[in-house]
């Protein structure tokens, strides 16, 4: 097929689709073009940046005729971060086209044609719906500045506000402001790796409102620590932690090893359904509680358990998911590799008094064929692998174990795809599956999908 732009060429189309990055989708001549900027039925022109073999690349420079899906977005700097490229489009629409981006992917990588695909479960309200915010802070022309990466580089896009956060998260912005400009407190520069402040961590619960913040710093000391207390105390009434985390290494992960509490305590605790939470500054929640709510129910109702069923849970995290299991079945094995996410699961059975339930820390592949060697067998095995998918050794270890049913959790459809076809392709028949809507406003979509043992 002949390439019917050039580099640095101006074109002008509609576009039909987002890509998995966020990009729009034209098709010019049969040819792909994927452009940063533009919504879904944007007329836009384009400047083309980068030639490839199958597609090319660019950036729209135009929107000749907006969407008549758009709607006003209520972010000032959703264009430059990035985090939202949906934010613009009518709820409905995106709800639409997540949809329609599961049965693609199912039908189109997984060849699964005959497979139940409902439509995505939406929020009554898809804002301010996140528990859990990490921001960067830095300095530019001498100034602090407190935001998130613009898209694409380590530079900060400053925020005041962002409206799938908790509302919470921009009293705490507001303070931490002061408190740089009151204590000329030194905003920590990524690129000479100096500085004192680096990252602003925000955690609370939608149940009890509980609110914990920590500062990550470069180097032991937070100078004026308790006037930063009492600044934080004045603004949020709900706040019940604040905890020091050190990270004094020229690195891009967030968090150190270390953590202080300034004040009060170490943990907040949250709920999904009446299963009871204690989340560190380290620990792994789901940060959507309303919709994780709705997944895990759908996983329960999946499973169908009767009371005398083993279940394997592989990918465990904390053991959220687990904990809901192991309430309606006889015994689960949960298997996580982040060895504090494992203390915590343990630590989370034990406040809610569940005991019929085993962790076991270790990479996937190699837990679960070693539990199986051993002959533990379960009827129903649950995974919910990270965006790459399950690893080979899962899935034959799964061929292998043929339990009655296979409750697959995903974060990512392509990689769900991939997998279903290799399980429909070794004794497991795709019966249904449910998209679910963990992040408005984003292009990530989370699927519960329900499988059946067909050879016996």
């Amino acid at each position: 097929m002949e390439i019917p732009v050039n580099k640095n060429d101006i074109i002008e189309g509609e576009i039909i689709d987002i890509s998995h990055e966020g990009k729009g989708v034209i098709k010019l001549e049969g040819y792909t073009i994927f452009t940063e900027g533009g919504l879904i039925g944007d007329k836009v022109a384009v400047k083309i940046t980068e030639i490839k073999k199958k597609y090319s690349l660019g950036k729209t420079i135009k929107i000749i005729v907006p969407s008549k899906y758009r709607v006003d977005s209520k972010c000032d700097i959703s264009e430059y971060c990035g985090g939202c490229p949906l934010q613009g489009l009518d709820y409905k629409m995106q709800l639409e086209f997540k949809t329609n981006k599961v049965k693609n992917d199912l039908r189109k990588i997984g060849g699964l044609d005959d497979v139940v695909i409902h439509h995505i479960i939406g929020m009554d309200n898809p804002n301010r719906y996140r528990n859990k915010v990490q921001i960067p802070v830095g300095i530019e022309n001498g100034e602090a500045i407190i935001g998130f990466y613009k898209k694409g580089s380590h530079n900060i896009v400053n925020l005041h506000t962002c409206n799938i956060q908790h509302d919470v998260v921009d009293k705490v912005i507001e303070v931490i402001r002061e408190y740089i400009d009151e204590f000329k407190i030194e905003p920590y520069d990524n690129r000479a790796g100096n500085g004192l402040l680096r990252h602003i961590i925000v955690k609370n619960s939608f149940k009890t409102r509980d609110t914990m913040v920590v500062l990550v710093t470069n180097g032991n000391i937070l100078p004026y620590s308790s006037e930063l207390v009492k600044m934080l105390k004045n603004k949020i009434p709900e706040l019940r932690s604040v905890i020091q985390n050190i990270n004094t290494k020229k690195t891009n992960l967030v968090m150190g090893t270390k953590s202080y509490v300034i004040y009060g305590k170490d943990k907040i605790v949250d709920y999904i359904g009446e299963l009871k939470f204690n989340i560190s500054a380290e620990s792994f929640f789901q940060v959507n509680p309303i919709q994780t709510e709705v997944l895990y129910n759908k996983a329960l109702e999946y499973a169908d358990l009767k009371g005398d069923e083993v279940v394997f849970d592989i990918y465990c995290g904390i053991g959220t998911i687990s904990l809901f299991l192991a309430k309606k079945a006889k015994k689960v094995y949960g298997i996580e590799s982040v060895s504090q996410a494992v203390k915590d699961a343990k630590e989370n059975a034990r406040i809610n008094g569940i005991g019929n339930v085993e962790f076991h820390c270790g990479n996937a592949e190699d837990i679960f064929p070693k539990l199986y060697e051993k002959g533990i067998k379960a009827d129903v095995v649950v995974v919910d692998p990270p965006r790459k998918g399950c690893e080979p050794k899962v899935i034959e270890t799964i061929t292998k174990m043929k339990p009655e049913k296979v409750i697959y959790i995903s974060c990512n459809p392509s990689t769900l795809a991939r997998d279903l076809k290799m399980l429909s392709e070794n004794g497991f028949k795709v019966l249904e599956c449910q998209p679910v809507d963990m992040f408005p406003h984003t292009v990530h979509v989370e699927c519960v999908v329900l499988m059946s043992r067909v050879e016996k």
